[in-house]
């Protein structure tokens, strides 16, 4: 994620900070290891009685945000739903061959947000398929995707959504950590198939649960980044006597009861006089020196971690049960060479692949010290001779146009052999063949690519397959039009309705079939009937023809529709 160096160019237009007092390192907000389990309504709705939810307001910045754009042609408006509105994407490219699924991400910006924030899943033409807003723009979701949760009772998991939530500390309105890093109050969330909250998880240590890293594994527990502010003399490094570190700590949880079960502290392992990010940037975030910003970690087959140092320029492979680095990629003390093209900066998204090799993002570019060539940003697969410590190329993944991205992005393996590339502060995500390109030529295997609106950006994007079916029931509206009534239907998340049935009639008690069947077109659809109502309820249908949920009933308003707010 950003830091503070790179937050102040001019890809996010901050141009002012502001020093704040720093908070205290242990002074958190929440229980160390707390482990909720509770349920939710609608993602539009407030929850039920005695739910318990976790960062639902942000932590309180030092200036005021700009309001969020919620109207015009880069959003979403529904008149059955009209609490939502997610940002709307341009789809610039959609050939066959795409994996299957739908796209997920979680929408924010360091400027002007165009629509709600939130965790948001669109499907190929770009049209919503569920859209979870958050009630600030200082709320942030970060690496929303599909996982599967083991419970300890299932001999099979079952498939969930789970993202981070919480406040990025992103200037000008919050200057008090690096740009990037997690404020208190954050948290991970585990919801099902049926848009239910199953678990809320923090973490240990007096720990901020980092929004860059949440894995579930097969055991039942939780892998993931944890971050604070350590009081620290930097003065050996060139900083301030009474500064601080950014530290980072691996922890993995188990979910049944979250008790810690490992932790691996970076401050224990790595110098932080071998960082690329210099000292002298403490000094925009209240003393705090970003000298490590740990972003990923990933565990092999054989139990061995993958740790990318965003900050370090280096991926680690680290023994588990020791902690001990087996060796380092990249960095000051790198123990491979590279060949032509296989070195990276400030990377992302770092992953075991088969046979000895690992992905990243290589953001490649930015604020890189006197005499390092800048790269444009691409995903990344290398082969590691091991035993001659070499690094090569296997693959590379490039945009047309040629992006640099200052900070975030992932590069994400799909099951039929293409990669999906996340372009992180670069505002796009898109899809490739697996034999990838190289430099200048972006297009060759281009096979999917969508443009987010405004300064929005995702810290990562991924294509999960995805099934969801809401507990909640459909959503409608009725208008009169012309002297025809409008019925306008959705039915947030759910990805089994293909077609609505309508009911009308003068009795809400008593309504009689007036359209049998009206195909589903994107999120809402607007379906015309003479039926004067003024009562009107619709039932979605699968593609049998089945019933998968009826709304309530609504009234039919004499307010003109807008037929474009649909779009």
């Amino acid at each position: 994620m950003p830091r503070r160096s790179v937050m102040a160019t001019r890809e996010l237009r901050v141009r002012r900070t502001r020093s704040r007092t720093r908070r205290t390192a242990g002074a958190c907000l929440l229980v160390a290891g707390c482990v909720i389990t509770s349920s939710v309504p609608s993602a539009s709705a407030s929850p039920q009685g005695g739910a318990r939810l976790c960062a639902t307001e942000p932590f309180p910045p030092s200036e005021s945000t700009p309001p969020p754009i919620l109207s015009g042609s880069d959003v979403w408006s529904f008149v059955s739903d009209p609490a939502l509105h997610p940002m709307r994407v341009k789809v610039t490219a959609n050939k066959p061959g795409t994996a299957r699924g739908d796209i997920f991400v979680a929408p924010f910006s360091a400027d002007q947000m165009v629509g709600q924030t939130g965790a948001l899943i669109n499907d190929n033409s770009g049209d919503p398929v569920w859209f979870r807003p958050l009630p600030s723009t200082n709320l942030q979701n970060a690496d929303f995707k599909v996982q599967t949760y083991y419970d300890g009772r299932r001999d099979r998991g079952q498939p969930v959504l789970t993202w981070w939530q919480g406040t990025l500390a992103l200037p000008p309105a919050y200057t008090n950590l690096p740009a990037g890093a997690p404020e208190q109050g954050g948290c991970y969330y585990i919801y099902d198939r049926h848009y239910r909250l199953l678990k809320t998880v923090f973490a240990h240590h007096g720990c901020y649960p980092d929004e860059h890293e949440f894995t579930l594994t097969r055991r039942g527990t939780a892998l993931f980044i944890a971050s604070k502010p350590v009081p620290m003399d930097l003065t050996p490094y060139g900083g301030p006597k009474n500064g601080a570190i950014e530290n980072s700590e691996i922890q993995e949880v188990d979910l049944a009861t979250g008790r810690l079960l490992f932790s691996w502290n970076a401050l224990d392992h790595l110098d932080p006089a071998d960082s690329e990010e210099p000292v002298s940037s403490a000094s925009s975030s209240d003393g705090v020196w970003d000298a490590f910003h740990i972003n990923s970690v990933d565990e092999g087959p054989d139990g061995r971690l993958l740790i990318s140092a965003r900050n370090m320029w280096a991926i680690y492979d680290v023994t588990k049960r020791s902690g001990r680095i087996r060796y380092q990629i990249g960095g000051r003390k790198s123990d491979f060479t590279f060949g032509p093209n296989a070195d990276f900066y400030w990377q992302h998204d770092a992953r075991f692949r088969p046979g000895n090799r690992i992905s990243m993002f290589d953001d490649g570019c930015c604020d890189l010290p006197d005499g390092t060539p800048e790269q444009v940003s691409h995903g990344l697969i290398l082969n590691l001779d091991v035993r001659s410590r070499k690094a090569t190329v296997d693959r590379t993944y490039y945009h047309q146009p040629p992006l640099e991205s200052p900070t975030q992005g992932n590069t994400q393996a799909l099951s039929n052999g293409n990669e999906f590339i996340g372009w992180g502060q670069s505002p796009y995500y898109s899809e490739y063949a697996g034999a990838g390109n190289t430099q200048g030529n972006g297009l060759q295997n281009l096979l999917y690519d969508a443009k987010l609106p405004g300064s929005n950006i995702s810290y990562r994007a991924f294509r999960n397959e995805w099934i969801g079916t809401p507990y909640y029931p459909p959503s409608t509206a009725a208008r009169s039009d012309g002297g025809h009534s409008v019925v306008y239907a959705s039915w947030n998340g759910s990805t089994q309705t293909r077609a609505w049935r309508v009911l009308a009639g003068s009795d809400p008690h008593s309504l009689s079939v007036v359209v049998r069947r009206a195909p589903r077109s994107g999120f809402e659809t607007a379906i015309t009937t003479n039926a004067p109502g003024p009562y009107f309820q619709v039932k979605a249908l699968n593609a049998q023809g089945k019933v998968l949920g009826t709304s309530h009933v609504v009234t039919l308003s004499s307010r003109q529709s807008t037929r474009d707010t649909k779009r």
